[in-house]
């Protein structure tokens, strides 16, 4: 393992100081901070991605088709796996710990004033509050062609409400934060609070109830459309191809095909619908001019650590990150759909406040051995109640359970368990599966600040936007993409 930046550490200690869990209603912090920074949110057009599961997938996927279109993307996504640095990327590179020690000094300056300002007794700015700040002035720093964010939780109090918000992404709204509200409904309106005046708004597939929800509170932001997946955007063809899944998706009238996926699972498929939508809301009529290619290279680009992710062969050893039920029963039909496991051993670490009993029993009838065990984070479910929500789930059948009193154990016992022709799925929480990263995938680049530009390629080759220049609406392709960058 290389050795960290004591610079970029002290950072990291800062925040981890403001107390990663802690959670504080309300915008005032993050806007009077945002005021001190000169309102760098507003500096570019940005996409606001919200929903119960699939943000980050989604965020990922726009911005490996800003990159094959030739746009420079700044990403914000949470939580991490392994590193703080992967929740803020520019051009698909995580930010350096270099850079990263600079912006959150430049920025905590500022919080530090408006902590002060608060008293000992105030509410001080939070860890999500800071990172957020952080991003925000980073990709204005850049600056970025475009922002897309992931909202941490809810929508309407997320301390990445401050955008433009040129576009909303509102992904399959589900059960999972009692803090947002007990039915699906209840939490689309807190979600729907990410819809700006005069946005583009793209929806996932939802439940009756929860689209009426959505639609209403698009007309009543005067919201510019609504593009809704199954009307506006389809998945019209989706067939299993070796590493992912070869698509045809339409949006609006045009149709693509023979896009190559490298994401296992329908639920990526409807997120590839969703990321194709925003990116077409966010180019308007520069889309026109766009080659086929572009979408097919972007989207064949796209990479998710931690969803379905193969990081192990004999056994195969597959992590997911689903923490709910709904993400749960997603990674279980497409693991039967994708892989022909003979025998699949699962390693469960969940934390306290998750619904363990409806995660455990969407994975029930994919898998022939349990093992559960303590997810590396405080705020992890005691393993007594692991076992015996496993127990609950599996007991009375033929699938042994066993109990880890650690994650390192737990893997070692499921490596040991699975023989020729089996494999190991390691879901329940996020935390479990960045420690089980770290084993199999460990972090070796500490980042550095080199951005990929069209003067790195040899002189014969043509960069995605050269390619783009050369179709025969050139005028109307620069055109419109001039008027995106200045304003939209």
């Amino acid at each position: 393992m290389p050795v960290s930046d004591p610079d970029f550490d002290r950072a990291v200690d800062a925040l981890l100081a403001r107390g990663p869990g802690r959670m504080i209603p309300g915008l005032e912090r993050i806007t009077r901070l945002a005021d001190l920074l000169g309102q760098p949110q507003l500096a570019y057009p940005s996409i606001h991605v919200t929903g119960t599961n699939g943000k980050g997938s989604i965020v990922r996927m726009v911005g490996a088709l800003c990159a094959a279109a030739g746009l420079s993307a700044g990403t914000f996504t949470s939580p991490h796996l392994q590193s703080i640095r992967e929740r803020l990327t520019l051009a698909g590179r995580h930010i350096s710990e270099r850079r990263f020690a600079e912006i959150h000094d430049e920025v905590a300056a500022l919080a530090d004033v408006l902590d002060e300002q608060a008293g000992p007794d105030g509410d001080h700015v939070t860890f999500f509050e800071l990172l957020t700040a952080m991003a925000y002035w980073w990709f204005a720093d850049a600056p970025v062609d475009v922002g897309i964010l992931e909202v941490g939780m809810g929508g309407t109090w997320d301390a990445t409400n401050l955008v433009r918000g040129d576009v909303a992404v509102i992904s399959a709204i589900d059960l999972d934060h009692a803090e947002l509200g007990g039915t699906p409904e209840e939490i689309a309106g807190e979600k729907a609070g990410i819809i700006k005046p005069g946005s583009e708004v793209v929806v996932g597939r939802q439940r009756p109830e929860v689209l009426r929800r959505l639609e209403a509170a698009a007309h009543e932001a005067d919201a510019a459309r609504v593009h809704r997946l199954g009307a506006e955007l389809e998945v019209l063809e989706r067939r299993i191809a070796v590493g992912g899944q070869q698509l045809t998706l339409r949006v609006g009238e045009r149709v693509v095909d023979d896009i190559l996926l490298p994401l296992h699972g329908a639920h990526q498929a409807d997120n590839a619908a969703l990321a194709l939508g925003a990116f077409a809301a966010l180019t308007g009529s520069s889309l026109d001019a766009m080659d086929d290619d572009v979408i097919r290279h972007g989207l064949g680009a796209a990479t998710v650590p931690g969803r379905l992710e193969v990081v192990h062969r004999e056994p195969t050893v597959i992590l997911d990150g689903a923490h709910n039920p709904h993400g749960a029963r997603a990674a279980a039909e497409a693991i039967a759909e994708a892989f022909e496991f003979r025998d699949l051993v699962l390693v469960a670490g969940c934390l306290e406040a998750k619904d363990v009993e409806g995660i455990l029993a969407e994975l029930r009838d994919v898998v022939a051995h349990v093992v559960v065990t303590r997810s590396p984070s405080p705020r992890t479910a005691t393993l007594e109640r692991m076992h015996r929500a496993a127990m609950r789930t599996w007991g009375g059948t033929e699938v042994p359970v066993e109990a880890a009193e650690d994650l390192s154990t737990a893997l070692d016992l499921a490596e040991q368990l699975a023989g020729e022709g089996d494999g190991v799925l390691i879901a329940g929480s996020l935390f479990t599966v960045g420690a089980a990263r770290d084993r199999y995938l460990p972090v070796t680049d500490p980042g550095d600040e080199v951005v990929y530009e069209p003067d790195d390629l040899d002189d014969d080759e043509a960069t995605p936007l050269e390619e783009l220049e050369e179709t025969r609406e050139r005028e109307t392709f620069q055109d419109a993409l001039d008027r995106l960058l200045d304003d939209r």
